[in-house]
């Protein structure tokens, strides 16, 4: 057994499912399912009950599972504080604006007690660089909302959040149990900066069928968009999830996709803080 086959297992293990799995770990599925096979062999036992949907943990399978998830997270500590020792112990972690609250406070907390001597560091950067200060080197991990530019990145998803438009509470739509995009083809949408990544301009512009009434304020922050709303009557979109201020409400839009919230760290990036981090945030985000 070797460290590579376990965290493959665990991949495994966790998505119950070779093909999410091997897009978990950025591989194709067959050397996926020969390594765990591999596994088995060494271990002179099954550790899967495998089905055309899916798989599930036999009892040494779940054994394993439980003994591997605290022997990687034990070489995870030693690698900490191995780093730490060299002087290099600092995670710099990059968020949007005014977007505090998409930060579980169980994630700083389970990070603070596995990592207690590391320094963390909060870079917070504003919609046009939707990776957070990631592309542009200035922090080490990204907590953001997809989709952007993710060449050379490698992005996972830990939540997706239906998508709403944001209105004044006195808004004759803002009663509506759901909104399509021709109810607000003659609204004024709010507008994101020149420069916005393309990809995220895309999604957060709105539907097609508003496209032409760009003629909304220009916005940065989250903190901007709402206010934008509140003060000026612009109409935009933000996942049904958030918090909203007094006087606005928001209302689901049909045929809308989800908006993914996402961890990201450069592909090439061997940091050990930064798996740790993304390990945690897998588990503190994993669905119940």
């Amino acid at each position: 057994m070797d460290l590579r086959t376990l965290r493959y297992f665990v991949a495994v293990a966790e998505e119950l499912h070779f093909g999410r799995a091997a897009a978990r770990l950025h591989m194709t599925q067959p050397p996926l399912s020969r390594a765990v096979q591999q596994l088995e062999s060494d271990l002179g036992c099954a550790l899967l009950h495998r089905t055309p949907t899916g798989v599930s943990l036999t009892d040494a399978g779940a054994v394993l599972y439980d003994e591997t998830r605290t022997l990687l997270s034990q070489v995870e500590q030693l690698r900490t504080r191995v780093a730490a020792a060299g002087g290099t112990a600092t995670l710099t972690i990059g968020t949007l604006a005014d977007s505090a609250e998409q930060v579980d406070t169980r994630l700083a907390a389970a990070y603070r007690k596995r990592h207690p001597s590391a320094r963390v560091r909060i870079r917070e950067a504003d919609f046009t660089d939707p990776t957070a200060g990631l592309r542009t080197g200035l922090v080490d991990v990204a907590l953001t909302r997809a989709p952007f530019d993710d060449s050379g990145i490698t992005v996972r998803v830990l939540r997706s959040d239906p998508v709403g438009v944001v209105l004044r509470t006195d808004d004759p739509l803002a009663g509506r149990e759901s909104l399509r995009p021709d109810d607000l083809a003659d609204r004024r949408w709010f507008q994101l900066p020149e420069g916005t990544d393309p990809a995220w301009r895309t999604f957060w512009n709105g539907p097609p069928a508003t496209a032409h009434r760009r003629d909304g304020p220009v916005v940065r922050t989250v903190h901007e968009c709402l206010q934008s709303v509140l003060w000026d009557g612009a109409v935009g979109l933000a996942p049904l999830a958030h918090a909203l201020p007094q006087g606005l409400t928001s209302v689901p839009l049909i045929d809308m996709p989800s908006s993914d919230l996402v961890i990201a760290w450069n592909s090439s990036d061997t940091n050990p803080l930064i798996r740790s981090f993304v390990h945690l945030a897998a588990a503190v985000y994993r669905p119940a």
